[in-house]
C-alpha cells in the first residue's frame, strides 16, 4: 500500500503553541466554496464498472430451499444422482431431485407407463387443506403420485379364451387380478358400474315426474356368464383360494404368460401402498383417488357407459393422490421408505401394463380389433 504524500506549511514560531495555517478555500465564480482535494490510499482501478457479460441476467430462488437441498443430499446418499446429473441440471436443485428420482424409475419403465396411463410424480412441502395449499410442518415433504387419465383394459376376449381352455379359468384370472389391484390402487370395473346403476334407480324413484326419462345400463347382463355365476358367492376367501389353485394348474398351459403376469401382480400387491395417514390428515380432498385403470369386457359395454357418465364429474373437485407418503429428508430411514413405496408402485404398474399390452397384441392378432379410446372422458383428460 502506498502513502499519499502531503506537504505542511508551518507558521512562524512564537511564544504560543505551533499551529497549522489553514489554506483558504478557493471561491468559485458562483460564490460557492469548492471542495477541498481528496487523496485516496488505493491505486487507481483501470476498470471502474464490470463487463456486462459477467453480470447475471437471471436469478432463481427456492422458497424453503434448505428442504430441497436436504432432499438432494438424501438422494445422493441413496445412490441416486451424482456430479454428472448435477451438471446436466445446471445447478438447479429442483431439476436434480426430479431427474434423480426419474433415473431410479428408468426410461423404459417410464415410457411404458406414459403409453398407458397419466401418472404425475411430485415432491412438495405443501398439502391441500380446505381448498388451499398449507405448508407441512416439522420440515416434512410429501412425495405423491397422482393420476389424471386412467388406462383401459378390455378383458372380455381373454376371459373367453381362458374359459375355452378350461371352465372357470377365465373367472379365476379375472378375480385374481381384480382383488390384487384393489389392494394398491383405485380401479373402475363392474362393481363400480353396478353401484352407479343402483344410484340411478334411487334417483328415478325420487323423481316421480321424470321417472320415464331415466335410462339404466343393465350392467349385470353385460357380464360374461362365468363372471355372473361367481357374483353370488359369499365366501370370497374360498373363491380366491380356488382361483389361485386353478391358475397354478395351468402355469404350463397355452396361456402361461398371462397367468405368470397375473401371479406377479398378485404377489406385488401384498405390499400395500395406502396414502400416508399424515398426508390424509393434513389434506382436505373432495374425492377418493381417480381410477388408474378402467376394466371392461367389451369396447362399448355397460361398464364403459357408466364410466363415461361418472368421469364427467370426477375432475370437479380435488382428488386424493393415488399414492402419498410424508417423510423428513433429514431422516435416512424415512427417505428410504418413501423411495421404496414409489418403487413398488412403479414395478406393480409396469407388470400391469405389460399384461395390458400383451392382451391387446394378442387380440389384434386373433381378432384384428382396433382399440380406440379417444372418446372425450377422463382417459383423455
Amino acid at each position: 500500500m502506498q502513502r499519499g504524500s502531503q506537504s505542511h506549511s508551518l507558521s512562524d514560531r512564537s511564544d504560543g503553541s505551533p499551529r497549522r495555517k489553514r489554506r483558504p478555500s478557493a471561491a468559485r465564480s458562483d460564490r460557492t466554496i469548492a471542495p477541498a482535494g481528496i487523496t485516496t490510499l488505493a491505486r487507481v482501478f483501470t476498470q471502474a464498472l464490470p463487463a456486462l457479460g459477467t453480470v447475471p441476467t437471471t436469478y432463481s430462488h427456492e422458497f424453503r430451499a434448505e428442504l430441497l437441498y436436504d432432499l438432494c443430499a438424501a438422494l445422493v446418499r441413496e445412490g441416486l444422482g451424482g456430479p454428472e446429473t448435477w451438471q446436466k441440471c445446471e445447478g438447479s436443485a429442483l431439476v436434480f431431485a426430479q431427474r434423480a428420482i426419474m433415473e431410479s424409475i428408468g426410461e423404459e419403465r417410464w415410457n411404458l407407463l406414459q403409453r398407458n396411463v397419466e401418472y404425475h410424480l411430485s415432491v412438495s412441502d405443501v398439502a391441500e387443506r380446505d381448498g388451499e395449499d398449507k405448508l407441512l410442518e416439522n420440515g416434512r415433504l410429501a412425495m405423491t403420485i397422482e393420476c389424471s387419465g386412467c388406462g383401459f383394459l378390455k378383458i372380455g376376449p381373454a376371459i373367453a379364451a381362458l374359459e375355452a381352455e378350461s371352465p372357470g379359468l377365465g373367472a379365476a384370472f379375472y378375480w385374481t387380478l381384480t382383488y390384487a389391484l384393489y389392494r394398491v390402487m383405485r380401479i373402475y370395473n363392474h362393481d363400480d358400474a353396478l353401484q352407479y346403476e343402483e344410484r340411478m334407480h334411487e334417483y328415478a324413484e325420487d323423481d316421480e315426474e321424470n321417472h320415464e326419462q331415466y335410462e339404466f345400463p343393465e350392467v349385470e347382463k353385460a357380464l360374461p356368464e362365468c363372471i355372473q355365476k361367481t357374483l353370488t358367492s359369499e365366501d370370497h376367501r374360498a373363491s380366491t383360494r380356488d382361483a389361485r389353485r386353478l391358475l397354478r394348474q395351468h402355469l404350463r398351459g397355452k396361456y402361461r404368460s398371462w397367468i405368470e403376469r397375473v401371479r406377479t401382480i398378485e404377489r406385488l400387491s401384498r405390499f400395500r401402498l395406502p396414502t400416508d395417514g399424515h398426508l390424509r390428515e393434513d389434506g382436505g380432498y373432495d374425492t377418493i383417488p381417480l381410477p388408474s385403470l378402467l376394466v371392461a369386457f367389451k369396447e362399448h359395454d355397460a361398464i364403459v357407459a357408466c364410466f363415461d357418465e361418472e368421469s364427467n364429474y370426477m375432475l370437479e373437485g380435488s382428488a386424493e393422490p393415488t399414492v402419498g407418503v410424508v417423510f423428513s429428508p433429514r431422516k435416512p430411514e424415512e427417505v428410504r421408505h418413501a423411495l421404496r413405496v414409489v418403487a413398488r408402485f412403479v414395478v406393480l404398474n409396469c407388470a400391469l401394463f405389460q399384461l395390458v399390452e400383451e392382451l391387446q397384441e394378442w387380440e389384434k392378432r386373433h381378432a384384428g380389433t382396433d382399440l380406440d379410446r379417444g372418446e372425450p372422458s377422463l382417459r383423455a383428460a
